[in-house]
């Protein structure tokens, strides 16, 4: 991304009062994902604190749904520094997903019928509240993923063509 894009990125995040704490660009590698939610997260005094300071890491983490409640499983929170003894959390415990009643009904029948899996995609905060965007996947072969690098490196060469007609002309 160049430093003007990545600027204006910036600016449009910062004008919707979004601030992206934790990626799973893995995640967009190995799924095709199909659709997207945003969640609230159920945390800890401590586990905010540390997302406020943006560690958080959501690399191997997965999302299950039990009892109609959605979780987060295996998401990576540090202790807050200086929360000591008491205030303190288990950095890998399981955190509940607020989600609406029938989005978690949605997300279960499409799991257990058409074999598509719940994958985090990011943790931001928003308006100071800590969000979650979780996306409805489906796992891609190898070939795929190998096809959607080609796609993709494809793109990129039409548009450095683009900008370099654009600026000769």
């Amino acid at each position: 991304m160049t430093s003007k894009k990545h600027k204006q990125a910036k600016q449009n995040n910062l004008s919707t009062g979004i601030k992206i704490v934790a990626q799973n660009r893995k995640a967009r590698h190995d799924y095709e994902l199909l659709q997207t939610f945003e969640a609230g997260l159920e945390l800890k005094g401590s586990e905010i604190k540390s997302i406020r300071l943006g560690k958080a890491q959501i690399r191997d983490a997965f999302i299950r749904v039990d009892n109609g409640e959605a979780w987060l499983i295996q998401a990576h929170i540090p202790p807050y520094d200086f929360s000591h003894g008491f205030g303190s959390h288990d950095p890998d415990r399981h955190k509940k997903l607020l989600l609406h009643k029938e989005e978690i009904e949605e997300l279960s029948q499409k799991t257990q019928q058409q074999s598509q899996t719940i994958v985090p995609i990011s943790i931001y905060l928003k308006n100071g509240r800590a969000k979650m965007e979780i996306a409805l996947a489906k796992g891609r072969k190898s070939y795929d993923k190998r096809a959607a690098i080609a796609q993709r490196d494809v793109l990129r060469d039409t548009q450095r063509e683009l900008s370099m007609a654009r600026r000769r002309s």
